[in-house]
């Protein structure tokens, strides 16, 4: 391991020649918020989706996602720089003060980069290296000669994380002298705002969905509620005629609302599931009108239809650690996972399904199942018993024995379109704010 000092550049092609690695950041003495800024060329913020923090926990490429620290790291960052878009020329690890205090009662600290287990570098700060500063730039990465470079860079702002969003472009919202907040919050607050100008700017048509999924998370106590949201949508030839007539890309966008409330990339995850499994890239603001139109022209509809396979693939892409294979003990994080999960059929490999929803009940995923078709919407279950319904096995799942925490739920609808937008955002949080209880209380979420 290579310990950095401060200027100190060191090449990453050979170290690191996948791109894949970790960022840790460790300190005593002083609370700190860390981010991660992917700057441009001319070393702005030019998208704001590129500041990633506690709030923002994931780029829209997925190139850079935060995540919690680890042996003694206040907060890390896994990076898979091949995925970060030729517009982000460098990446650059900050930390700011959660709280009073400056940067000289800093007792000890630092930065170190990780790749497949192994310390590659170090770079060593302490309170001696700054005086009233509240924020300071710990490390960058940057792209030189076809190759990523890595630097220790720091440099202290004594304006704190404001600053910091000033210096790389950013505006910052300022808050009344009777309304002061702390710079984490000022920085989330314009996140929340850039937001509301992307989703008038870029899909107006969402304007009233993401107010009406608001009004149902206020009713149920979640309105700052964060996430990440997942869309897993069947692409059986059955699903066809759903596809031609705009109702699945508008149920999507319903979706996409949802997520806007849930978390302020403004975008959500996309798996399609038939006989094989596609993740295609993420539905957001600036591909939303024609996202649907366009992910089944790349996947076209499929014969057969696979639960297990599609609830596998989403679980090893959140948590790769199990490889969405079986989980026995909890495994915590930041943030829970809510997958809405639409089908109109059952599935050929029920028996893989069961074991993946009980896996996964010792993971911070909650399941939404919809059936489109015919289900037994009586809530006796002597009338039950004799209504008929396309969507048995589902039915089964909502009651599967097994697991760690209930953590799925189903409703059927006849057409997508069946429910109201205040209807329909009110009946996904029937189970999911009781099951945000219980995986807290079973050491799911931090």
């Amino acid at each position: 391991m290579e310990t950095l000092s401060k200027g100190q550049r060191l090449p990453l092609a050979n170290l690191v020649p996948d791109g894949v690695l970790d960022i840790g950041v460790a300190a005593q003495g002083l609370a700190l918020d860390v981010a991660c800024f992917g700057l441009d060329a001319g070393g702005k913020l030019s998208d704001e989706r590129y500041m990633t923090f506690f709030n923002q926990p994931r780029t829209p490429c997925g190139g850079v996602e935060a995540r919690s620290g680890s042996g003694g790291d206040v907060a890390a960052f896994a990076l898979q720089l091949a995925r970060l878009p030729a517009s982000i020329d460098r990446l650059v690890v900050t930390a700011s003060i959660d709280g009073g205090g400056v940067m000289s009662q800093l007792q000890a600290g630092h930065v170190r980069l990780q790749a497949g287990g192994r310390d590659l570098a170090r770079f060593v700060f302490a309170g001696t290296d700054f005086a009233q500063e509240k924020a300071v730039m710990l490390l960058e990465l940057y792209r030189k000669d076809g190759g990523w470079r890595c630097m220790a860079v720091g440099q202290g702002f004594n304006g704190g994380l404001d600053a910091l969003v000033r210096h790389f472009g950013g505006e910052v919202d300022q808050a009344t002298p009777a309304t002061p907040v702390t710079p984490a919050a000022s920085a989330i607050q314009q996140a929340k705002i850039n937001l509301e100008k992307r989703v008038e700017r870029e899909a107006p048509q969402l304007v009233s969905l993401v107010k009406q999924a608001g009004v149902s998370l206020q009713k149920v106590g979640l309105a700052d509620h964060r996430a990440k949201v997942c869309l897993c949508l069947d692409i059986s030839g059955s699903m066809g005629r759903l596809y031609k007539e705009g109702l699945v890309q508008r149920f999507a966008e319903r979706i996409l609302a949802l997520g806007c409330k849930f978390d302020d990339d403004g975008e959500i995850d996309v798996f399609l599931f038939g006989k094989n499994v596609h993740h295609p890239a993420p539905m957001a603001l600036s591909n939303c009108n024609t996202y649907v139109s366009q992910a089944i022209q790349r996947h076209p509809l499929e014969g057969d239809t696979r639960y297990g396979a599609a609830m596998q693939a989403i679980r090893a892409f959140y948590f790769p650690d199990a490889r969405g294979g079986e989980r026995t003990r909890p495994v915590a994080a930041e943030l829970p996972v809510y997958v809405m999960f639409v089908t109109d059929g059952g599935t050929s490999d029920q028996a893989t399904t069961e074991k993946q929803l009980r896996w996964a009940s010792n993971e911070p995923i909650f399941w939404q199942f919809m059936g489109i078709g015919k289900g037994r919407k009586s809530k006796s279950k002597f009338l039950a018993a004799f209504a008929d319904s396309d969507f048995p096995f589902l039915e089964k799942l909502d009651e599967l024995q097994g697991r760690l925490v209930d953590n799925a739920n189903y409703f059927s609808v006849s057409t997508p379109d069946e429910h109201s937008d205040a209807e329909l955002y009110d009946l996904l949080m029937t189970e999911y704010p009781g099951w945000l209880k219980l995986a807290r209380g079973n050491g799911l979420l931090k």
